[in-house]
């Protein structure tokens, strides 16, 4: 089912928060689709922080959307030689 939702173009958060005894494992998969289903270069950001104000109850989904805000570490290098002399 589709809808006019510019956050949630396809319903598929809405659908995840509707299924009873979804695991965390099942709304990853469900978020990776929906992210996947937004337009090309779109900062998703924006629109988890509005699906998160919208559906914030407990629920494994909310916490995929809530881990979708954490800022990734760094990423630090370890080649080179400063990698080989430890």
């Amino acid at each position: 089912m589709t809808g006019n939702d510019p956050h949630d173009p396809k319903g598929l958060v809405r659908e995840a928060y509707a299924i009873a005894g979804i695991t965390a494992s099942e709304c990853r998969s469900i978020f990776l689709d929906w992210a996947l289903s937004l337009p090309a270069g779109a900062d998703a950001a924006p629109s988890v922080r509005v699906l998160l104000d919208r559906h914030g109850s407990p629920h494994p989904m909310t916490e995929v959307l809530r881990a979708a805000l954490d800022t990734p570490a760094t990423p630090r290098r370890r080649g080179g030689r400063s990698g080989r002399l430890g």
